[in-house]
């Protein structure tokens, strides 16, 4: 049997396993990576690009509905779902293909690893590899289907949803979360009749009620049929349609489509790793246990990214597959600080980003704050381009101005939220930050509107306070 020793063996080749592979080289280590494949990651092949890709189509057609607005009439599109499909597929495959050869800079094991000692993982029947340090970066998979009947009523998870072969006439959305909306909305802007169900007040549940509503709002004006306070109770074929039964408020209704897209969640990919025989504590739903340096409950096993149950989001897995390669290699006790890098994005249209706290945060933590938001439908150059929906929103402390959160929902939101990124990098104030210079006319100077405001809510000493119920 084939066993080569490391200084560090990282299990899984994702973007937190090849932050950690590439970081602890840097510092001199000896490293091999472990995947069992298809070699890429889940941002590459399932997740990010190939979504995004397809997102882009989806917003191109839709712009081309609203041109009328503007004076340019290009009639209905036209839409080419194969060469979409292909598109993608070519964009994925060059990505995959660079992240591929940079895997491949290192002793590459492809398989699956388990753990046969605390020291020792075996990949195959015919290799093990010894290691003073592990760091575990395997990722997440699809929640399995809670809803009574689903299995064998048949469905798409977010994997197929990537790659289908035709537009459903009908879809029945089960979930109102980052990929519900965005692929529910890219199917019903491709065609399909889409019906959205969630068990929350609003889609994106996690953020606050105003950047939710809003997104609810703009959803169903757009056609698609979003059921809030939906809760699935079964599933069943009928004919060649599939249905739903929901309940709210004690009262079943049906719905019925051509296809179901199951988008419910994912789990923390531990099966098959045997991490009882090496040591490392877990759950199967919440993931792998760590501390704020990344370590398990085995000091010389670190574990990164989706596996861990923490944010599933990509720059994250890599803050932290870094850190874990410092402190593997370093013998250093570095933490993580998700208070900036825990800021996220939605690719629906009008965009959702975040940074910071959120009102819900604050309020649960009973800190004063005083909060500030301006609409896009008020903005100069948003009112130009034909982009009115939505709204900005900063919070900021009440004693010194300084920004504790901020959320866009609108146009170029993944782009926008950077500047309060950076803001809340340097610690600014609402004072300082409207003393920053702003391009006019541009989408980004609606910034200083909340930022002046808070601004003067503080200097004239009668500021809106917003604080935990007592």
């Amino acid at each position: 049997m084939n066993h080569p020793v490391y200084d560090l063996v990282v299990v899984g080749g994702g973007s937190g396993g090849y932050a950690a592979a590439r970081t602890a080289r840097s510092l001199g280590a000896s490293v091999a990576i472990v995947d069992h494949g298809p070699l890429g990651g889940l941002c590459i092949l399932r997740g990010c690009m190939p979504s995004k890709t397809l997102i882009a189509s989806s917003d191109l057609a839709q712009e081309i509905r609203e041109s009328g607005v503007l004076g340019v009439h290009a009639g209905s599109p036209r839409i080419d779902f194969p060469a979409i499909m292909r598109r993608k597929a070519d964009v994925i495959k060059g990505f995959a293909d660079d992240r591929i050869i940079d895997l491949k800079s290192f002793p590459l094991y492809q398989g699956l690893a388990r753990f046969v000692a605390p020291n020792r993982v075996a990949v195959g029947d015919d290799v093990e590899l010894e290691a003073k340090r592990f760091v575990i970066a395997t990722g997440s998979v699809v929640a399995p289907p809670f809803v009574a009947g689903l299995a064998d009523t048949g469905y798409i998870d977010s994997d197929e949803a990537l790659v289908l072969d035709h537009i459903p006439a009908s879809l029945i959305v089960l979930g109102g979360g980052y990929v519900a909306t965005e692929l529910g909305q890219f199917y019903a802007r491709m065609g399909a009749s889409t019906t959205m169900l969630l068990r929350a007040p609003h889609v994106l549940s996690g953020e606050d009620d105003d950047v939710g509503d809003a997104l609810t709002r703009y959803l169903r004006e757009e056609g698609i049929r979003v059921e809030t306070g939906a809760l699935p109770v079964r599933a069943e074929r009928d004919g060649a349609l599939k249905s739903v039964t929901f309940s709210r408020g004690g009262v079943e209704e049906r719905v019925d489509a051509e296809e179901i897209f199951y988008a419910l969640g994912r789990l923390p990919n531990v099966a098959g790793l045997d991490l009882e025989t090496a040591g490392v504590a877990y759950h199967p739903v919440t993931g792998v246990d760590t501390d704020s340096s990344m370590r398990t409950s085995n000091p010389a096993i670190f574990a990164v990214g989706d596996v861990t149950g923490c944010y599933p989001l990509v720059h994250v897995a890599i803050y932290e597959g870094e850190i874990a390669a410092r402190n593997a290699i370093l013998g250093t006790s570095e933490g993580t600080d998700y208070s900036l890098v825990r800021t996220h994005a939605v690719f629906t249209d009008p965009q959702v980003a975040t940074v910071g706290a959120t009102e819900k945060d604050l309020v649960a933590a009973g800190t004063a704050y005083l909060a500030s938001s301006y609409p896009f439908a008020d903005h100069g150059k948003a009112i130009a381009i034909n982009k009115t929906k939505g709204f900005v929103k900063m919070l900021a402390s009440p004693d010194d101005g300084r920004i504790l959160g901020a959320a866009v929902i609108g146009a170029h939101a993944s782009d926008l939220i950077h500047e309060l990124i950076v803001a809340m990098h340097y610690r600014s104030t609402v004072d300082e930050f409207v003393t920053i210079p702003h391009l006019h006319p541009t989408m980004a100077e609606i910034w200083t509107y909340p930022a002046e405001d808070i601004a003067a809510q503080i200097a004239v000493r009668s500021p809106r306070l917003e604080v935990a119920a007592s």
